[in-house]
């Protein structure tokens, strides 16, 4: 199960975690391979939310996976980051750590984050919050990219279409909030991003469609 709990410590209600299944299943959860779903397992304690959002976007993996990459410039799509900054090591290197400015009218000024994992042959990310100027305590995030594939009465089955971007996270319940205000808030954060990378992309690939249809044409015309 994506997002599951562990039992080595207290663990929350249930109740979350079959929202959280709710949500898998609406998004064609069948597209996400059984040995990619491990990579969204956290362990969530009493106090902790964990949720995860998808997004299907219309162009292949390697041109989403190029951006989500990108671990020192999120704000590419991220639109709530103002800009990011390496503090500590190589930004391709796990154990990296980057320092955002978030815009104004967030509860937060700064977020101090690490590069957990960076897999290209997969296409997983992960990072989780060291520090920073926000409310969002022991906050852990795993992104993993999967081809889209067509309905099975698709003429032509056998291509991907797209991708899949399934992005979990686990974080503390902030003094003074619940477990559903704070999925909330985060889930919305979390989604706003991925609507924003999506965008982003589609744009990009559709720009490059049309410059190779352009220069198809020039070659015909020249010949």
């Amino acid at each position: 199960m994506i997002c599951s709990q562990k039992k080595s410590i207290p663990t929350s209600s249930t109740s979350d975690l079959d929202q959280v299944q709710d949500h898998i299943t609406a998004a064609r959860a069948k597209q996400i391979p059984e040995s990619m779903a491990r990579y969204h397992e956290h362990e969530v304690g009493s106090d902790q939310c964990c949720s995860v959002v998808i997004q299907v976007i219309d162009a292949p993996v390697s041109t989403v996976w190029s951006v989500v990459r990108r671990f020192d410039n999120p704000q590419a799509y991220k639109c709530f980051i103002k800009s990011c900054n390496v503090i500590r090591g190589d930004w391709g290197e796990v154990g990296c750590v980057r320092e955002v400015q978030v815009v104004s009218g967030l509860p937060a000024a700064t977020s101090t984050e690490r590069l957990e994992i960076l897999d290209d042959e997969r296409h997983v990310l992960s990072f989780s919050v060291v520090g920073g100027d926000h409310r969002l305590s022991n906050y852990r995030s795993v992104t993993s990219l999967h081809p889209s594939w067509p309905s099975s009465s698709s003429s032509d089955n056998n291509t991907s279409t797209g991708t899949v971007v399934v992005e979990s996270y686990v974080v503390d319940i902030p003094n003074g909030n619940t477990k559903d205000e704070t999925s909330v808030f985060v889930d919305t954060i979390v989604r706003c991003n991925l609507q924003s990378l999506a965008k982003f992309i589609e744009h990009q690939h559709i720009i490059s469609n049309n410059r190779s249809q352009g220069r198809s044409c020039r070659l015909k015309d020249n010949f």
